[in-house]
């Protein structure tokens, strides 16, 4: 027997999450093939089974923590794969002739009682709607009842809170229709005919209790905040606590820029084999504003300004399970290519939950690119320690004057939060003046000045 314990994501990490199960117990495992994620409070990453066998059993269940050490499931290397395939199949023979491989779980309890493989939520619905556990198929992870696995067997047959069945529709009956008068004249003087009666209006209660039958059960769902989650929540909040934050705002002319993309993207792609995207000039002019004015670049500890001599640029980037920000190490020292080369990497490793914490720890500025999602205008929080971050935006055609003329063109809106403790007004206002400067002639960023 093979026991898998949770490794060491690095020294500040001492605990992690248990983020999904790839493999469930009985099912064969390859070495080398990934049969579960966990989530650090820095990033997620799959752990590999060390050897080939079959997943005897789960220690921690989705959403549970476990500490650096502890168990997480046990292989059975002197299992064979065929024994494997036959144990799953005639699982899901007795389950009823199912192909899908199921979990041997403890008995059901009795009536009033709870067990360890029926959540917390389940029992609720099953009590709420007078439901045995064993009527129901369990779907969740070595074998638990989930609260989803009871709302369907609710729905499927129709079931009401108390375990009664659903009321009977009545058949709707509507007043005869008056029989119509004869074709004759009617002196003027002749009292009118009396309206037949109408049906007994439906009491406003009566139409509520129908439309919310009709709706479904009305419910709230419950689920752990991962630990990316609550880190990035507990950042934020000490971000705004801690720090005197300040946004300023200007926009950038991206004519130029987008001129110099178009005439040269074919030839950059062919000779470095990566496209030439808008990032590379965006890094570029920071680290030229962050030369100039370096408090930007610098965090405080205590009662201490720590100045960076070095640039490393953190990207937001979208991953599978949210925002991730990975590092551009001394980013002053990187070519256009290796920008866009690094970029793409860390893209597709956000993409797959691949991002290690190596690859997000430090950074001494940020950029994060909202106008991907089609964001116009934000204010962006920044990342403790750090004293700055850009804000990217949508570009979006616009009029503006230029030469006294009213032109069109493509507009970006830039913001740059700042912490105003170490940054000055007129630091933060001219960093961003020199961000456009040098984005609307890019010839700066090649001749230095």
């Amino acid at each position: 027997m093979a026991e898998i314990k949770v490794p060491e994501f690095g020294d500040s990490i001492q605990e992690v999450q248990v983020f999904q199960w790839l493999k469930k117990p009985g099912e064969w495992v390859e070495r080398d093939e990934d049969i579960v994620e966990l989530e650090s409070e820095k990033a997620s990453q799959a752990l590999p089974a060390p050897v080939s066998g079959v997943l005897q059993s789960v220690s921690v269940a989705e959403g549970e923590i476990a500490q650096v050490g502890d168990l997480l499931c046990v292989i059975d290397e002197s299992a064979s794969k065929d024994g494997a395939a036959a144990g799953q199949s005639s699982a899901a023979a007795a389950a009823g002739g199912s192909t899908e491989s199921t979990a041997v779980v403890d008995a059901p309890p009795a009536d009033g009682e709870s067990a360890s493989w029926i959540m917390p939520a389940a029992q609720v619905m099953l009590s709420e709607y007078k439901i045995s556990a064993d009527a129901i198929q369990p779907s969740g992870p070595g074998g638990r009842l989930l609260k989803e696995d009871v709302l369907k067997y609710v729905e499927a047959n129709g079931l009401r809170p108390g375990g009664s069945p659903p009321a009977e529709a009545k058949p709707q009956t509507s007043a005869p229709a008056p029989a119509l008068p004869p074709l004759t004249t009617t002196p003027a003087s002749a009292p009118p005919a009396p309206a037949p009666p109408s049906a007994p209006a439906q009491s406003l209660s009566a139409q509520t209790e129908e439309w919310n039958d009709s709706m479904g059960p009305r419910e709230d769902t419950s689920k752990p905040m991962s630990m990316i989650r609550r880190t990035i929540a507990k950042r934020l909040v000490e971000a705004q606590q801690t720090a005197a934050l300040l946004t300023t705002f200007n926009e950038v002319d991206m004519k130029p820029v987008m001129d110099l993309r178009s005439k040269y993207k074919e030839a950059f792609q062919k000779k470095h084999g990566v496209k030439l995207g808008f990032m590379s000039f965006f890094a570029k002019a920071v680290v030229e504003g962050l030369r100039r004015f370096p408090a930007i670049n610098s965090e405080i500890q205590g009662n201490n300004i720590i100045s960076k001599n070095y640039h490393d640029i953190g990207i937001a980037i979208g991953g599978g399970k949210g925002l991730v920000v990975p590092v551009l190490r001394n980013a002053e020292r990187m070519s256009f290519a290796d920008i866009e080369r690094q970029i793409g990497t860390y893209a597709g490793l956000a993409a797959d939950n691949k991002i290690k914490p190596a690859d997000i720890e430090g950074g001494t500025f940020t950029i994060s690119n909202g106008g991907v999602y089609g964001s116009l205008l934000s204010t962006p929080i920044v990342n403790p320690p750090q004293s700055g971050i850009l804000g990217l935006h949508s570009i979006q055609d616009r009029a503006v004057v230029v030469n006294k003329e009213i032109v069109i063109r493509p507009m970006m809106y830039i913001a740059l939060t700042y912490d105003h403790r170490i940054v000055d007004g007129k630091e933060a206002v001219t960093f961003l003046r020199t961000i456009k400067e040098v984005l609307e002639e890019p010839a700066r960023l090649f001749l230095e000045v």
